[in-house]
């Protein structure tokens, strides 16, 4: 999508109404471009055909992230290699998964992975979020009871993670990762789900549900697009900078003419 789109409409805008809704799990699916904006920033291609769902590629073509409507159940793939030990691995993510949700994934795609290791749960339980075992399966509930994370080991040795989020009307979204998925991508997305920080929905893509909160805010279209571009801009940043690290650590040490002397 062309960047200027993003941009403000100018003098004499009007305002829109908007809403700020809580708990983020149950907001609703959103802007894929929240999404996809943000890869493409980072130098990832889109690779969707015209009319299509969206599909978008890493710059090294190793990972994949495509989001299709037009299906059923529809929603959100992604889609990643071996590493040597583990087989490839993938991510499945229903249509009403936030994409403030999703962009935790997937923006943890454009960042070199941290040396520290991961904890999925971590964020989680900073945030209060009750944690259990059932068995042979590690569970983490919200404090509201609407959204989860769990581990699952079935009996034959398979296992994978499951999250999701559902209100009493059986409304929300589900998500499953196979148990190769590296693990500092889970807790990327474990970390946006546990955020208590409620997420904007434009008029009329708010949920029906009982157990979302609401406050109508009014916003310019050129503020939410000066909010969109921060974050294209943070992306941009990001590239510059490992661009910038990779070029001094490939950088060769410089000699002088003559080569190195010895001082007496």
């Amino acid at each position: 999508m062309n960047n200027k789109k993003w941009q403000g409409w100018g003098a004499g805008e009007q305002a829109e109404q908007h809403y700020l809704v809580q708990p983020r799990a149950l907001a609703g699916g959103g802007d894929v471009r929240h999404v996809s904006e943000f890869l493409r920033a980072s130098g990832w291609r889109e690779k969707s055909k015209k009319g299509g769902p969206l599909l978008m590629q890493s710059p090294d073509r190793t990972v994949r992230v495509a989001y299709d409507p037009y299906v059923l159940p529809g929603g959100w793939t992604i889609n990643g290699p071996a590493d040597g030990r583990n087989g490839e691995w993938s991510a499945h993510l229903g249509r009403q998964t936030p994409v403030e949700i999703v962009a935790g994934l997937t923006d943890a795609l454009t960042r070199p992975r941290s040396a520290h290791a991961s904890n999925v749960w971590a964020p989680l339980q900073e945030q209060q979020w009750h944690t259990r075992l059932e068995g042979e399966n590690f569970l983490a509930t919200s404090p509201d009871g609407t959204a989860w994370m769990q581990y699952l080991q079935e009996a034959d040795g398979a296992a994978m993670w499951w999250t999701g989020a559902q209100d009493q009307q059986g409304n929300g979204w589900t998500a499953t990762f196979t148990p190769n998925t590296p693990m500092h991508l889970v807790q990327a997305l474990s970390a946006e789900l546990a955020r208590p920080d409620p997420v904007m929905r434009p008029r009329g893509r708010v949920p029906l549900s009982a157990q979302i909160r609401t406050w109508s805010v009014s916003v310019t279209p050129s503020q939410l697009g000066a909010w969109q571009q921060a974050r294209i801009t943070a992306a941009r940043a990001a590239v510059w900078a490992q661009s910038s690290v990779r070029l001094r650590t490939s950088a060769r040490p410089h000699t002088p003419d003559g080569g190195a002397r010895t001082l007496r």
